[in-house]
């Protein structure tokens, strides 16, 4: 993977991104049960996913996705500009307190 540049590839629907997952797949030589069992999911629902079936959990794709070395990353719709995708730490979970209680309704 070092030295090559990556692919891009625009998702639209889930039947893009069921496209892109059988694509990389196949591209790794892997078949739906070896891939299923790498991601801990079963063949009937990766069957669904790279069907294009919506409903599949987006914590379940994105552990597909990284088992096949994908990524993803999101441009808004009329920029050509990505949008930066720097991991996210833990929450500030007293920030996260405080911001609710100053939007409770008051009793």
């Amino acid at each position: 993977m070092y030295g090559k540049r990556p692919v891009s590839v625009g998702i639209s629907t889930c039947c893009d991104l069921g496209a892109a997952i059988r694509e990389r797949r196949k591209t790794l030589g892997l078949d739906q049960i070896a891939l299923a069992a790498k991601v801990g999911v079963s063949r009937r629902w990766l069957i669904q996913v790279e069907a294009g079936k919506r409903g599949a959990s987006f914590g379940l794709l994105r552990r597909t996705m990284h088992a096949l070395g994908m990524q993803m990353h999101l441009t808004a719709e009329g920029d050509s500009q990505e949008i930066a995708h720097q991991p996210m730490g833990a929450p500030d979970l007293d920030a996260v307190l405080a911001r609710a209680r100053r939007n409770a309704p008051s009793k």
